[in-house]
């Protein structure tokens, strides 16, 4: 099992607005499994198309648009449900003209089966689903 899980992509976009897409809920519904996120210094929260829990946990960092830390836990699932929560660090590097966007998923020791269900696949779906959402306007599957 990967406890610390490490992602980077290359987004053609300012830093202002990947943070945005990170943040706001009409956003993330294209690209993050149809999940509406809401963000704020507080607290990160997510709901599925039809309004059920998906995610809640607290925000830890909130630097926009640099870094975001917040905790992770899947709702919608009772087995990852029952697991401790993890950790989501996004951190923003503004290059010449584009951004490296890297997202670091730790503290998943005691949470085996939610780090199978991110991992690979999973966070690239998302990071490349934000890719296209940035630099294209459509989501992967819209």
């Amino acid at each position: 099992m990967t406890t610390t899980q490490i992602y980077q992509i290359f987004i053609k976009a300012e830093p202002e607005q990947i943070w945005q897409a990170i943040i706001d809920p009409e956003l993330t519904a294209q690209y993050f499994h149809g999940s509406r996120i809401t963000i704020t210094a507080q607290r990160r929260e997510s709901f599925g198309p039809d309004g059920d829990p998906r995610g809640d946990g607290a925000v830890t960092v909130f630097d926009p648009p640099r870094k975001l830390v917040h905790e992770w836990r899947s709702l919608y699932d009772p087995e990852l449900a029952g697991e401790p929560a993890s950790r989501v660090t996004w951190e923003i590097e503004p290059r010449d003209g584009y951004c490296l966007v890297t997202l670091i998923h730790d503290r998943l020791e005691a949470s085996p089966k939610t780090a199978a269900n991110v991992t690979g696949r999973g966070w690239m779906f998302v990071l490349s689903g934000l890719k296209s959402v940035l630099e294209t306007g459509k989501g992967l599957t819209g």
